[in-house]
């Protein structure tokens, strides 16, 4: 029991850290407003964060793999509190692209590090329900900490948040150092091993839904505040309510996404839960107009997205049980370039088109990923029926002799 408080520490920071990531999609208008800039343009924060994050941390984790993973932490945890610094102090547009880039790979090597930190802190048995806790930890950030954000960002300067954070993460330093104990780095997986395994059709397939289910996602997610506020016409106060009504749903949705994966399979509950992603994302274009009628869809919009999360992960990790820490971290890096993808692409929209629009393209991304998964999920059922039907030939043919 002596390490449990360790590992919920560990979670309470990836919150904190979770919240830098995901706070700027909740006040993204306010960012845009005291910047100069257009809201499409500041929705590139997250498409710089993301791209960032997906290409950054694996060369960091590679370069730093035989590092004593508690120095690891600290090191990621000041550089943190730099970036938040630069986001609160430094005036101007490129400051504030400079910040993302460097919180991108601060939250990319501190998560991945703790989670491993986390693991070798529980017993053998408990491993998996350790990496649980902090993964919720960084999830909790969308439930709480962006619509706390956006109360914060009304009453006060936005930057105010960030200098909050970065102070929070000094602090956080402090803890880890005097609580969690030595542990010594690993062997580094070499990056060419690592995407040796997209030499494997499936593999890529698997990888493709990950990218435009969270890139459909993204593209209307990023703008979800600006959306809320200018076609739905909802209050500040309805627009933070709002978000902790899509962050709570999307919890919901993510604990029975993983109990229907145990019930029903993955096939089933994956398309299914990507279909009923695409419909929530059509009938918000089609209703999200009316103020009464956007809080029930944003819920649908976020229970169905996120149920689809656990359910890729463990379809990942079945593709290649032997390689699945490499497999997540792949994931990881496609749901990043998936982020960034669908931020640049709803940036276009929104200048080109409209913010209401934001949702049908959103919606086609998603219906692409339903698609792909159903076919390869029917390809994969196909090719197992042909190896049943190959191991029978033997015993049919003896028969006939």
């Amino acid at each position: 029991m002596s390490n449990v408080w360790k590992i919920y520490m560990l979670a309470v920071i990836s919150f904190l850290v979770g919240t830098s990531e995901f706070i700027i999609a909740g006040i993204l208008d306010k960012v845009a407003e005291d910047a100069g800039v257009s809201v499409a343009a500041a929705g590139q924060l997250i498409t710089v964060f993301s791209l960032a994050y997906a290409f950054g941390t694996p060369i960091l984790m590679a370069l730093t793999a035989r590092m004593e993973r508690r120095k690891l932490l600290i090191y990621a945890l000041a550089v943190f509190a730099v970036g938040n610094g630069i986001a609160a102090l430094l005036p101007g547009f490129g400051f504030l692209v400079a910040s993302r880039i460097v919180l991108a790979l601060s939250t990319g090597v501190f998560v991945v590090t703790a989670l491993t930190v986390a693991a070798k802190l529980a017993p053998p048995d408990k491993q998996g329900s350790a990496i649980a806790t902090l993964v919720m930890g960084f999830s909790t950030a969308l439930i709480i900490g962006v619509p706390i954000g956006r109360v914060a960002a009304a009453a006060y300067d936005w930057k105010l948040i960030f200098a909050g954070i970065g102070l929070l993460g000094l602090a956080s330093i402090l803890l880890i150092r005097f609580t969690i104990p030595r542990t010594e780095g690993e062997q580094p997986v070499p990056i060419g091993r690592q995407l040796a395994l997209l030499k494997q059709p499936r593999i890529v397939v698997a990888l493709l839904v990950s990218f435009f289910w969270i890139g459909g996602y993204s593209i209307a997610n990023t703008y979800l505040s600006p959306f809320l506020l200018q076609v739905s016409a909802l209050s500040e106060q309805g627009v933070s309510a709002a978000l902790f009504a899509f962050g709570i749903a999307s919890l919901i949705g993510s604990k029975l996404g993983g109990f229907s994966t145990d019930k029903w399979g993955v096939p089933r509950t994956l398309v299914v839960g990507m279909l009923l992603h695409a419909a929530a994302l059509v009938l918000l274009s089609l209703a999200g107009q009316s103020a009464f009628v956007v809080f029930p869809l944003l819920m649908l919009w976020s229970f169905s997205a996120w149920s689809s999360g656990p359910t890729q992960q463990y379809n990942l990790i079945s593709q290649a049980p032997e390689a699945s820490g490499i497999m997540l971290s792949l994931n990881t890096s496609m749901l990043q370039l998936g982020m960034a993808a669908g931020a640049g692409l709803g940036g276009v929209v929104v200048e080109r088109l409209s913010l209401s629009a934001i949702t049908w393209i959103g919606a086609a991304g998603v219906l692409i990923a339903a698609v792909t998964a159903a076919a390869s999920f029917r390809s994969a059922a196909s090719r197992a029926r042909g190896k049943a039907a190959e191991a029978k030939l033997p015993d049919a043919g003896m028969e006939v002799v």
